[in-house]
């Protein structure tokens, strides 16, 4: 196993592991309803750059040379200016500018805003793997604080953030369902 930063020309797997985790939000974040048309948004966000779903905030975990799972990681106060490109394009896209994307993180927050891994990898610590390696990348850039969403019908992924040290401190709505928000507080290690 090789975790390791993510490029641009992981972006057509990479849009597969966003939709798989996101579901619904999915739709939110790329304006459309079809499968093939929220993957095809969903790319062409991860091969941008200044925006929540670019490859510039991913890790990618590969087995073999496949890749088998990714993190999505930022810091909570950049996510209204990473919102800000997706939601020009909804804008565009529907001609209305009222529409909004749900506060997922808090400031002062590295937040962890998406772990998928591939049904055929799962299980073997993928996951895990990912989310230390976000935590260390977090902590080297001096946050004392990870956080993320679960939902509330995942008690599989409820119990993994658990086990990993997260503590559930308040309930927020994404996309119209009930989320954990869940929190890991370290020690930050700033690099020199």
């Amino acid at each position: 196993m090789k975790c390791r930063y993510a490029e641009k020309n992981d972006a057509k797997e990479a849009a597969y592991l966003i939709h798989l985790a996101i579901h619904d939000i999915a739709e939110s974040l790329t304006g459309e309803s079809e499968q093939t048309k929220i993957r095809e948004v969903l790319a062409q966000l991860f091969s941008q750059e200044d925006n929540r779903l670019s490859y510039q905030n991913c890790l990618v975990m590969e087995v073999d040379n496949n890749l088998a799972g990714i993190i999505i990681a930022y810091a909570g106060d950049d996510a209204e200016a990473l919102d800000k490109p997706i939601l020009e394009r909804l804008y565009r896209k529907s001609d209305e500018s009222s529409i909004s994307l749900d506060k997922e993180a808090d400031h002062g927050d590295y937040y962890l805003d998406t772990v998928s891994v591939k049904p055929e990898y799962q299980g073997k610590r993928i996951g895990t793997l990912l989310i230390q390696e976000a935590e260390k990348l977090a902590s080297r850039k001096g946050y004392n604080r990870v956080s993320l969403n679960v939902a509330e019908d995942n008690p599989r992924a409820k119990q993994l953030y658990i086990k990993l040290g997260y503590n559930k401190v308040k309930v927020i709505e994404i996309n119209g369902h009930e989320y954990d928000y869940m929190v890991k507080q370290s020690t930050p290690v700033k690099e020199s």
